[in-house]
């Protein structure tokens, strides 16, 4: 699955970045351009919903033409366009997906409605040209955190996911509780550097129990601890959380990797760009004797090359997707 045709237009309006990218075969990234709305939304200590979607509705158009102009391919050109259709704010969801159809049909080429989710499982294959099936992903951001075994293009199976906050959901909780601002995981992230990550022995929750995830235990863990010592080092506070939510993920990453018998191991999702978590992961899989795949931190956060890499897949095993297809914000990953 490495072929060098089919041009695809993707566009990615899930949450609060508007992106628009051009990719070749699947792989070859020709364009990728993102507008963060993070300043819109800061004021607020959080994503609003109609912000989002207003913004996207005014900024889609030229982060398309944008896109089209760095790849050098003229909108006509393009084989097909794929959007994202959900999981998302479905309001966000909705410009993408308008846009999207009215590109396809003034062009006379097929409209392509892509899962963010595989989306994210493909945003690997975009930087390593020797990735392949099997492998295990770890699916990690502020909506989502999930464990997926993938056996083939197209084929997999979730072997785990959070029961309650997803681990950038408590990262931007313990951030906000702590004053640190939105959006939390990076604001985490660079605080911890000059913290002790022992400083603190948080929970690590349902460690040894299964594949799932629980991390609002963990949150609640961080405001009782800092109300009963109010002197305690914030950068103690924000490194012992960040060590205790990395311990968990891979613990059950490399698990995951061990039952499943699989030689690769990737990383995926808005919190893998956290430097923690990239260097533990990286430490496992020298350990372990796996292959362990890093995206690019531009390639963590929500961007349109990953939803144009699954949309190039999605139409060659599905073909183009009905135009009548609508936004389905809590869609999940397909399973076989």
């Amino acid at each position: 699955m490495t072929g060098t045709g089919n041009v695809v237009l993707g566009i990615e309006t899930s949450c609060d970045e508007t992106a628009a990218a051009v990719v070749a075969g699947g792989r070859q990234v020709r364009s990728s351009v993102v507008s963060s709305q993070v300043d819109l939304h800061a004021r607020f200590g959080g994503v609003v919903p109609e912000i989002a979607s207003r913004a996207h509705v005014e900024l889609l158009v030229p982060v398309v033409a944008e896109a089209l102009v760095e790849s050098g391919v003229e909108g006509p050109d393009v084989d097909a366009v794929a959007a994202t259709y959900g999981p998302g704010l479905v309001g966000s969801l909705l410009v993408g997906l308008a846009g999207a159809k009215a590109m396809a049909l003034v062009w006379d080429v097929p409209f392509v409605a892509v899962n963010h989710l595989e989306g994210h499982l493909y945003s690997a294959f975009l930087e390593d040209p020797t990735l392949e099936p099997p492998l295990v992903a770890l699916l990690v951001s502020g909506g989502h955190t999930m464990l997926v075994f993938m056996e083939d293009y197209g084929r997999y199976r979730v072997l785990g996911s959070t029961v309650d906050d997803a681990a950038g959901e408590a990262f931007d909780k313990v951030a906000r509780y702590l004053g640190l601002g939105y959006p939390g995981g990076p604001a985490i992230d660079r605080l911890a550097i000059t913290g002790d990550p022992a400083a603190v022995d948080f929970p690590r929750a349902m460690l040894d129990a299964g594949y799932d995830f629980s991390f609002s235990g963990l949150k609640t863990a961080v405001v009782t601890y800092v109300r009963a010592h109010p002197d305690v080092p914030t950068e103690d506070v924000a490194a012992s959380f960040q060590q205790a939510v990395v311990d968990v993920l891979v613990a059950k990453t490399r698990r995951a990797a061990r039952e499943t018998g699989v030689p690769t191991v990737c990383l995926g999702g808005g919190v893998a760009a956290n430097s923690a978590l990239r260097e533990h992961f990286l430490d496992a899989c020298t350990t372990d004797g796996l292959a362990g795949f890093l995206p690019s931190r531009s390639m963590c956060t929500d961007n349109a090359a990953m939803v144009a890499a699954a949309g190039w897949w999605r139409l060659q095993a599905d073909g183009p997707s009905p135009l009548d297809t609508g936004a389905e914000p809590n869609l999940r990953l397909p399973v076989v």
